[in-house]
């Protein structure tokens, strides 16, 4: 006898086709060893969120290989990012790849840290410490120092 099931629908030959190509992408992505910067900064742990990492790279405080980069772009092994967190300078170089978010300890196997960067942050915090008060930053303006903004602003314009 026939049976309408036994008909192949267009519709779910291309869904079930669909379904093989994207499964046999995922195999090839992780063949390949690529994984996106923003998923990656998170995983290592450098932002707690990757909307805060995808800010940062869009905001150009990351830099892949020395050049701008996008929150899409493929990360591999081998290569040097450059980080800045708030006044800190951090230069890495990717050791290995994750895209899910670990344990800190686990996190810092990700990346080694170059001896130069090490130095140069060591440098920096020692003479932030040397400046003592000096570098504190304010916060928000008083009542008085706003009214001078105000004026300074408005003199000026």
């Amino acid at each position: 006898m026939f049976d309408s099931n036994d008909l192949k629908s267009p519709a779910k030959e291309n869904h079930r086709r669909l379904k093989k190509q994207v499964a046999l992408l995922k195999v090839l992505y992780r063949k390949n060893q690529m994984t996106r910067v923003d998923k990656w900064l998170w995983a290592a742990r450098f932002y707690r969120t990757r909307g805060k990492a995808k800010e940062a790279i869009e905001g150009g405080k990351v830099h892949l290989n020395g050049n701008r980069t996008k929150p899409s772009k493929e990360l591999s092994i081998g290569d040097t990012l450059e980080l800045t967190q708030g006044r800190d300078e951090k230069t890495v170089i990717v050791r290995d790849l994750s895209d899910t978010r670990r344990s800190a300890p686990i996190a810092q196997e990700l990346y080694d840290e170059t001896n130069e960067s090490l130095k140069k942050r060591a440098q920096i915090a020692s003479q932030r410490k040397a400046a003592g008060g000096q570098m504190r930053d304010e916060g928000r303006p008083s009542k008085r120092n706003r009214r001078l903004i105000h004026q300074f602003k408005n003199r000026n314009s």
